[in-house]
């Protein structure tokens, strides 16, 4: 258990946290949620010790064992892999190591020998014997094979380094897991494996993610960052979500009766405990939600984004054909015969190399030239393009926002007109005239939104949308891609959204493309098999 009694942060005039007292008991894992700039890395900061708040404290007890997962990949570059992972352990390390120290004195002492009977048995009790295999089953789930066990960190990819940073942190059973964006570069394969392990874990995790699919699997409860405080509600993202979002309702119709009310919340109580997906967890959350009253749950204060892509007209049905496409970079061929053929309403995700799919998408809007192959695009197709790298649409820092998306407007400059894009996008009031010189990741996407939104295009490339957004921004996108009734070509690695937008996928492979016309669910099926 792990537990907070008072705990502030301030950063100047930015209060970050007041007075939080909040408790994480064991069998439960909770999804720290909240807009970004909340503070949801900083309090797990807190919570393991790297950041002193100005005030409060936080409660472990001296038994229990924190597992953390560190995001610096090149803090232990010069260390093997699997020690990497047993020194997730630290006082099995540190008993591994000084015995490996007296044992290779040249004049190992009568004290040394009491020494190093006292560490064997500490040894033992840590069960070190086990040590190795524990650490190489989690990297062997985790897709780290055995000889990769034996290289140095620096030897290995950026993906395979936080896979082994991940089985650090899991390492040696944890009583408290704090896990800062752990599918982050992780493949389907290693995100299913922890998402198993995690459902099956009986301590006490408490994890920060933007991958809503994620925590639909393995959270019993969030734990929502508002207005400086914390909140925990039981169920998972989309049970929250859901709840925050009848409690508004319910909260705008108060003529409603109350026996009404109570019967909508039955309803939706019933239909999140039926989808309980994980064996251990389905009973308990279950019971959990059945004990939620109409009091429990409150509209969530976070203000949403609203996406809404509108086509000033249909598409035939000529959408798109790609014939042969080719194209090296820097020497590398990244696409090879690239062939396949769009229809009308296919909304399809891109998955393979990430280069593969920006080039793909850069030739299609015609920003780079194929070495060979062609492509055409139907002539009632219009096309709205957002790129993984949005650094050339705000190179000219001096513009205000209105400004800035006034120049992709065409015929109506007004500024009434291009406030109402921006307001849907959260600028409204003063927040239009800041400069694009002082956005944030997240802003920027949200203005290259509203771009696409102004062109009323009937054809959607989206390379990564959902990077740098947080949770609110990435559902407002998702709802507003469903609904959209043209053709969308798009990436992601978010899994619910891919999901719930994508009726097929396209696979870039080293020999060409993979299209079997499969959902996302089958694509995945036939992946992990």
């Amino acid at each position: 258990m792990i537990s907070t009694d008072g705990i502030s942060l301030s950063y100047g005039s930015h209060k970050l946290f007041e007075d939080v007292s909040i408790k994480f008991v064991p069998g439960n894992c909770y999804g720290l949620i909240g807009a970004n700039g909340a503070g949801k890395s900083t309090f797990l900061k807190i919570l393991s010790g790297e950041v002193q708040p100005n005030a409060g404290t936080v409660n472990i007890p001296a038994d229990e064992r924190l597992g953390i997962l560190r995001q610096n990949h090149f803090q232990f570059d010069d260390i093997e892999v699997l020690k990497t992972v047993i020194m997730g352990q630290p006082e099995l390390f540190q008993v591994i190591d000084e015995k490996a120290k007296l044992y290779e004195k040249p004049d190992f002492s009568e004290a040394d020998g009491e020494r190093a009977g006292e560490l064997e048995a500490r040894f033992s009790e840590l069960n070190g014997w086990e040590a190795e295999s524990n650490a190489a089953v989690l990297l062997a789930g985790l897709g780290i094979k055995t000889d990769q066990h034996a290289l140095k960190m620096r030897e290995l990819q950026d993906g395979q380094k936080v896979k082994v940073l991940l089985a650090q942190a899991l390492f040696g059973d944890p009583d408290i897991l704090l896990l800062d964006e752990p599918t982050n570069h992780l493949d389907i394969a290693a995100i299913k494996w922890l998402e198993d392990f995690l459902a099956e874990y009986d301590k006490t995790v408490i994890v920060v993610s933007h991958d809503r699919h994620f925590l639909n699997q393995v959270c019993t409860h969030m734990a929502d960052i508002d207005f400086g405080t914390i909140k925990i509600y039981s169920g998972n993202y989309d049970f929250w979500y859901e709840s925050s979002q009848l409690a508004l309702k319910l909260q705008e119709d108060k003529n409603k009766k109350l026996t009404e009310k109570a019967e909508e919340l039955k309803a939706f109580i019933a239909r999140f405990s039926a989808n309980a997906s994980k064996s251990k967890q389905a009973t308990s959350r279950s019971k959990q939600l059945a004990k939620i009253t109409l009091e429990d749950i409150q509209p969530s204060t976070r203000r949403y984004p609203f996406v809404g892509f509108k086509p000033e007209r249909e598409a035939g049905d000529q959408m798109l054909r790609v014939e042969g496409l080719t194209k090296s970079v820097d020497g590398v061929k990244v696409l090879n015969n690239v062939t396949f053929q769009l229809d009308k309403n296919d909304k399809v995700v891109f998955t393979g190399s990430e280069l593969s799919n920006t080039t793909l998408f850069k030739i299609l809007m015609g920003e780079l030239t194929p070495d060979s192959g062609k492509f055409t695009w139907g002539v009632t197709t219009s096309r709205s393009y957002f790129p993984k790298d949005n650094t050339e649409y705000f190179k000219d820092s001096g513009l205000s926002l209105v400004d800035w998306l006034r120049q992709f407007s065409g015929k109506e400059q007004s500024e009434s007109f291009i406030r109402g894009f921006l307001g849907r996008m959260l600028f409204s009031g003063d927040e239009a005239l800041k400069h694009t010189s002082v956005l944030s990741g997240g802003e920027k996407v949200r203005c290259m939104l509203s771009k696409m939104m102004l062109s009323s295009a009937n054809v959607l490339l989206l390379d990564g949308p959902t990077n740098h957004l947080d949770l609110e921004s990435i559902t407002a996108v998702n709802n507003g891609l469903t609904r959209f009734p043209g053709t969308v070509l798009f990436t992601s690695h978010d899994r619910q959204f891919i999901e719930t937008i994508a009726n097929r996928v396209i696979e870039i492979t080293p020999s060409g493309v993979k299209d079997d016309k499969l959902t996302y669910p089958e694509y995945l099926e036939a992946l992990l098999k």
